[in-house]
C-alpha cells in the first residue's frame, strides 16, 4: 500500500476545525506539534489513493487562512504496518469514487516540469539525436534504443496532455512551446549530422522508419496510454519501455537524415510516423488521464477543462483521420 505524509500548518486556533473535514476520516494516522507563531503543525498519514480528497478538503477550508501551508512526502515504508484502508471513501463522502493514482498536485510537479525550456532540455534532444543519428548510420539497434530511452520528447507531450485536462492554458502552451522548440533542435542537428555523413536509406533501421501502418497507429495508441498510467501510478520506472515502444526521436532523425541526403519521399513518410506517435499518443493519453480522474478542483477550472476536453479530442482525432485516409491513400497508390 503506497503511503503519503501530509505536513499541515495552520493557525493553532483553527485546528479543531480539522476534524470537521469529511476526507480525515481516511487518515491512518495523526501527530500534532506546537510551532512558533501561535501555528501548529499537524501529520497526517494517509493512503495514496485518499491524498487527493484530503488536499482538495484542505485548501478548500484554509486556503485562506493566514500560515496555511501544506507539504506532501511520499513514504517508504512505516511500522507498524498499516490496516489496509477501505476502498471507498470514509466519513459520508461515498457519492466520491477514488482513483489508483498518486494526487493531481503530485502529477503537475512531476508533469509540468518536463515543459519547461532549459539548457539541459536542449542538450538532452541533441544528444539524443546523436545518438539516434549514429545508430540508425551503423543500423545498430542497440545504439538506436539508446536514444530512446533518453525521451526528451516524451515529457512535453505528457504535460500537453495533462494541461489539456486540467484547462491549463498556460501549461499547454509551455508544452506545446517545448515540443517546437525540441522537434526543432532534433531536426537541425539530424540535417547537420546527414550533411556530414553519408545514410543508407534501404537500412533495416532507416527503412522501418518511413512507412506508418495499422499497426503503428495501434502501438503508439497503447504506448501514449502506458505512457499516462506509469505517471499515475507515480511509477516513472515503468516509462522506459514506454520511450523504446513510441520513441519519437529516431523516426525525426530518419527524416532529417534523408532530407539531407535528397530523400524527399522517404523523409515525408518519416515524418508521417512522427506525426503518428504524436497525434496517438496525445489522443491516448488525454483520454487515459480523464478516465483515471484527473480533474480541476473547483467547479469553474471543471468548465473550462471539459471545454478543452471537447476541443483536444476533436482535434487529435480529426487529425487521426486524416492521417488514416492519408495511410489509405498511400497504400493504394503504391
Amino acid at each position: 500500500m503506497a503511503l503519503r505524509l501530509v505536513e499541515l500548518v495552520i493557525p493553532a486556533t483553527s485546528v479543531d476545525a480539522v476534524a470537521e473535514l469529511a476526507s480525515v476520516g481516511g487518515v491512518l494516522g495523526r501527530w500534532d506539534d506546537q510551532l512558533a507563531g501561535d501555528l501548529t503543525l499537524i501529520r497526517m498519514l494517509v493512503d495514496v489513493q485518499q491524498t487527493e480528497l484530503l488536499l482538495d478538503d484542505l485548501e478548500h477550508r484554509f486556503g485562506n487562512t493566514d500560515g496555511f501551508r501544506v507539504i506532501l512526502l511520499p513514504i517508504e515504508a512505516t511500522l507498524p504496518r498499516p490496516a489496509e484502508p477501505s476502498k471507498e471513501p470514509t466519513g459520508g463522502v461515498q457519492s466520491t469514487k477514488l482513483f489508483e493514482r498518486i494526487s493531481r498536485e503530485e502529477l503537475y510537479h512531476d508533469i509540468a516540469e518536463s515543459a519547461d525550456i532549459s539548457w539541459v532540455f536542449a542538450t538532452q534532444v541533441v544528444l539524443a539525436t546523436m545518438v539516434a543519428a549514429v545508430g540508425l548510420i551503423r543500423d545498430d539497434t542497440a545504439i538506436i534504443i539508446g536514444a530512446m530511452v533518453i525521451a526528451p520528447l516524451l515529457g512535453p507531450n505528457m504535460s500537453l496532455c495533462f494541461a489539456t485536462c486540467l484547462g491549463d492554458i498556460e501549461l499547454a502552451r509551455r508544452a506545446l512551446k517545448a515540443n517546437a522548440v525540441g522537434l526543432t533542435i532534433a531536426l537541425a542537428a539530424s540535417l547537420f549530422i546527414g550533411l556530414v555523413f553519408a545514410i543508407d536509406p534501404e537500412g533495416p533501421a532507416v527503412a522501418s522508419r518511413t512507412s506508418v501502418s495499422g499497426g503503428d497507429i495501434v502501438l503508439a495508441l497503447a504506448s501514449g496510454c502506458a505512457g499516462v498510467l506509469a505517471f499515475t501510478a507515480g511509477a516513472p520506472s515503468a516509462l522506459i519501455g514506454v520511450m523504446v515502444a513510441v520513441a519519437l526521436l529516431p523516426p525525426f532523425a530518419v527524416f532529417g537524415l534523408l532530407l539531407a541526403n535528397g530523400e524527399i519521399e522517404l523523409a515525408v513518410g518519416a515524418l508521417m510516423l512522427v506525426a503518428t506517435n504524436v497525434i496517438c499518443v496525445n489522443l491516448a493519453g488525454v483520454l487515459t488521464f480523464q478516465v483515471q480522474g484527473v480533474r480541476p478542483r473547483t467547479w469553474w477550472e471543471a468548465d473550462r477543462a471539459k471545454k478543452a476536453m471537447r476541443v483536444g479530442v476533436a482535434t487529435w482525432s480529426t487529425l487521426l483521420l486524416i492521417l488514416i485516409a492519408l495511410i489509405a491513400l498511400a497504400a493504394t497508390n503504391s
